[in-house]
């Protein structure tokens, strides 16, 4: 599966990147405790650490809101994946465990203060392209709702897109089914290639290292 960033975009943010690992015959189920417990006590963290500071002081969380207002949109009124988990743990709401994708998905998102998206890879089809979305474009999300894309950062197959790096369409979502499954890591603009390199590896061995299977990784640029 090909997967390339728009002429567009790369117009707009000439070293915008994305972190891209392809999974096969991984076994998605309830995390272990490991996860869980890490998961838990880095939210208690960022907690602590957040009571003298607004989320939109954080380096990374106000580097995408930057891309947001850039694509024409009000970061205050569609604000990313990363920024909404930090929201919700500033308000001491704590992110439940939902599976072992999931949870590691959002895991690294909260570590590294960038969206994170995972895929089933087999409802994906033909080639992906990273782009804006269009005047009409729409998909339902995993929240349930209707979600218009226009303007936003998403990701499009042969269908139509299927991803973003503020909420996932239903379509793609990853489930206990999922065997062969696709990441996008939502790099921020400013970090190095190596530092993209290592982060993205180490999120490639901590997810086979709870669902078995075998991954590659590479970085995606304009």
């Amino acid at each position: 599966m090909e997967i390339h960033i728009s002429p567009e975009l790369c117009t707009l943010f000439p070293v915008f990147k994305v972190g891209v690992i392809r999974y096969q015959n991984i076994r998605v189920g309830d995390s272990p405790q490991m996860v869980k417990g890490r998961l838990q006590l880095f939210q208690e963290s960022i907690f602590f650490d957040l009571e003298e500071k607004n989320v939109t002081d954080l380096d990374g969380i106000k580097e995408w809101r930057q891309i947001v207002k850039a694509c024409g949109k009000d970061p205050n009124r569609y604000r990313h994946s990363a920024e909404a988990l930090y929201r919700r743990v500033k308000k001491q709401d704590y992110l439940k465990p939902v599976n072992s994708s999931t949870d590691i998905n959002n895991f690294f998102s909260l570590q590294y203060q960038i969206p994170i998206g995972i895929y089933d890879a087999d409802q994906l089809n033909g080639t992906v392209e990273i782009r804006k979305g269009s005047e009409g474009e729409e998909y339902i999300g995993l929240n349930g709702r209707v979600n218009s894309l226009q303007n936003l950062i998403l990701s499009a197959d042969e269908k139509g897109p299927f991803g973003s790096p503020f909420v996932d369409s239903e379509r793609t979502c990853v489930t206990e089914k999922t065997k062969n499954a696709v990441q996008i890591v939502y790099l921020r603009p400013s970090m190095s290639s190596d530092e993209a390199s290592r982060m993205v590896e180490s999120l490639m061995n901590m997810f086979i290292q709870v669902h078995g299977g075998d991954g590659n990784f590479e970085i995606i640029g304009c």
